[in-house]
């Protein structure tokens, strides 16, 4: 927004002629950090975007993980919640299992219809308006903001089953530093976070296929005596009890489990990261996902009935299903049950830290899509050169460790807060889906919407009813504390965007210059003279910003400049990173608006030229550009426009990036003249 900000997209104009400039030497931090995180990709391989696009199995483990790993503790939460009434965990299982289907089915739709991503915040801002989007997003902010936490909390809980009461005062320490861990991964890249992670994945699959397969196979012979235990209790409990009551009470269970189902709609928001077709690899995720998740979850209800399992403080009854089922086990001497014990809990938590992947894959594409709507800072959106949007990985990080020092660990806490964000968000795109299939023009196109509306107002209606009874419920527990999170956060991002619309109107001013302007250029070409000042503008997009920019240099420096190079870099963000066709399409209108400049320059009597390059951040890739500027133009002055508020606050300089400063600081330093131009934003 700011005039220096470049305007995206790569070149197609070859670099100027000149020896190559040489790089500064890195400091002893650029050298850990290389080191830490990697060196820089390059944008413009042809290979990038394949590279880094995960196929159907990858993205399972990146982001089915989060829905997977909420086996460890949603079917735990609800099946403790039926009391005495246990039986009724063959209904629990059933409609477990019929839950995942039905949310699945339904963003499977969502999948299809909104093919490149943003899942919950997309959906709700292009179907109900920005407002409903705005919290629909925040929600999910929240959402894997608690996916982290709660899912790296609860993994702390299943190491620590394994230890002795004593040790127990290291899990949050423990907890912490895989937070920290987890965010330089990611840091590095989505595709070398998954692959690190992989191996834990697998092993839990493998080692659950047993657990749920022996509790539920050794029990085959008493099928018998579990039907006749379901009938004793069911009788006695409707004699007792009553129809009403006994399924109020049934129902309440089934929605604070409401933590099995956190996770599904992860596909959808992270489908930017798929690989071609990006439609069908979604698609087939969420079919491993959903068939994943609905065996493990409802398996494990069905064990915890089978094998009798009761909750022991300390200890998971996960962890407790896999001893009671294997834990006297020996071949010979060897204790081969309690290994199995170790091996399962232990994957089972480390597959809870994969799953706060999730939160780190989904997370920051979140706040990119808000920062590209204006609801949070523009810098939201920006790539690092690893290609990863390292603010927001950054964010979610710090906001994770944050929240897992004030709940101190408590998975309880952290799962009713995690909960009703998601609920909120599920509710949300399931009634912009049910607005979305009732539209006139989409029956016409669509003739078979019949199912998919039927899908999304029975999924709207679940997700509604267990969203109510949770903050019913939990408000007192820490559900209140949601509420107050997530409102707080989308009155922040309504704020932002009033102040972004505030700025923009005042600037369209500036665009009443170009009704003025000569729109025919000279008859007579204009030659370039590169031993004659020059003065290098660095500009954004067609606008009245870099126009009074120009007119501007032109009155400060009468006569004295011979020439005009206009200079831009493309700067391809998480808007433009989806692929080879969009990163085109930008280089394209960047050089047009780039040409317009110099087409208006030469109208007004001035030799002028462009040159362009790209990159993912502004002020290093503008470095080296202006740098082979100056050795083609020896006599040039670099200028670049900064916004100057009449009444600058901080969050004036937090909304509105430092670019001017931070690329006149590198110039200076390289020995290159550069000018700041203020540009005028009266309150």
């Amino acid at each position: 927004m700011e005039q220096p900000a470049p305007s995206p997209g790569p070149s197609t104009v070859p670099p100027p002629p000149g020896p190559e400039a040489p790089r500064p030497p890195q400091t002893g931090w650029q050298r850990f950090k290389r080191l830490l995180l990697g060196g820089p990709k390059d944008i413009q391989d042809p290979q990038l975007f394949h590279a880094l696009s995960l196929a159907a199995f990858l993205a399972w483990v990146g982001l089915g993980a989060d829905g997977l790993s909420s086996s460890s503790y949603g079917p735990e939460e609800a099946f403790k919640n039926l009391g005495n009434h246990q039986y009724l965990a063959i209904f629990l299982a059933l409609a477990t299992g019929l839950t995942v289907l039905v949310i699945s089915a339904a963003y499977d739709k969502i999948i299809e219809h909104f093919p490149f991503g943003g899942g919950g915040y997309i959906v709700a801002a292009r179907l109900l308006g920005p407002k409903a989007g705005v919290v629909s997003g925040s929600a999910l902010l929240i959402d894997y903001v608690l996916t982290c936490t709660t899912s790296v909390a609860a993994g702390g809980e299943a190491v620590f089953s394994n230890f002795p009461a004593e040790w127990h005062h290291w899990k949050l320490p423990v907890e912490l530093v895989a937070i920290a861990v987890l965010t330089v991964l990611n840091l590095r890249g989505v595709k070398e976070s998954i692959r690190v992670l992989m191996p834990i994945f697998v092993i839990f699959l493998i080692t659950h296929v047993i657990l749920i397969g022996g509790s539920v196979g050794f029990h085959i012979g008493r099928t018998g005596e579990v039907a006749r235990q379901f009938t004793t209790g069911l009788s006695h409990d409707l004699g007792t009890m009553g129809f009403l009551a006994l399924s109020l009470l049934f129902l309440r269970a089934y929605s604070l489990g409401a933590g099995t189902y956190t996770g599904i709609e992860a596909v959808s928001n992270g489908l930017s990261i798929m690989r071609e077709p990006r439609v069908l690899t979604g698609k087939r995720t969420m079919v491993y996902m959903l068939t994943s998740l609905a065996l493990t979850a409802g398996g494990i209800i069905l064990a915890y009935l089978l094998m009798g399992v009761q909750p022991v403080p300390g200890k998971t009854m996960n962890y407790r299903l896999a001893e009671m089922l294997a834990g006297g086990i020996h071949l010979g001497p060897l204790p081969l049950g309690h290994w199995y014990v170790v091996v399962t809990i232990a994957s089972e938590a480390l597959l809870l830290f994969v799953a706060a992947q999730a939160g780190f894959i989904a997370g920051p594409r979140v706040m990119a899509n808000l920062a590209q709507d204006s609801f949070l800072p523009h810098r939201f959106s920006a790539l690092s050169d690893r290609l990863t949007m390292q603010n927001g990985v950054l964010l979610m990080g710090g906001a994770s460790f944050l929240m897992l020092l004030y709940t101190g660990g408590s998975v309880d806490a952290l799962v009713v807060m995690y909960s009703i964000n998601v609920f909120v968000t599920f509710s949300l795109s399931q009634l912009g889906m049910i607005r979305y299939w009732r539209r006139p023009e989409t029956r016409r196109r669509v003739p078979a919407w019949g199912k998919p509306m039927a899908i999304a107002v029975i999924c709207f209606v679940v997700c509604a009813f267990i969203l109510v009874v949770n903050l019913l419920e939990k408000f007192a527990e820490g559900a209140w504390l949601t509420v107050v999170v997530t409102g707080t956060l989308v009155a922040v991002c309504l704020l932002v965007k009033r102040h972004y619309n505030g700025v923009y109107e005042r600037l369209k001013r500036l665009d009443e210059i170009l009704g003025a302007l000569p729109t025919q250029a000279r008859a007579k070409p204009l030659v370039i003279d590169p031993k004659k000042p020059t003065a290098v503008l660095l500009v954004g997009s067609f606008s009245g910003l870099g126009i009074h920019s120009l007119l501007t240099v032109m009155k400060l420096f009468p006569r004295y400049f011979a020439n005009v190079v206009f200079m831009s870099v493309g700067v391809v963000d998480s808007a433009t990173f989806q692929g080879v066709e969009e990163v085109d399409q930008v280089r394209e209108r960047t050089e047009q608006a780039l040409q317009k400049y110099v087409d208006l320059a030469r109208g007004m009597g001035i030799p002028a030229d462009f040159r362009m390059s790209m990159g993912t951040e502004a002020v290093s890739e503008c470095r080296r550009l202006a740098t082979e500027v100056a050795n083609e133009y020896p006599r040039c002055i670099f200028f670049a426009g900064k916004l100057i508020f009449e009444r600058e606050r901080w969050w004036d300089r937090f909304l509105h990036n430092e670019t001017a400063n931070q690329i006149q600081q590198r110039l200076q330093f390289a020995g290159l003249a550069m000018v700041i131009l203020p540009v005028r934003v009266l309150a």
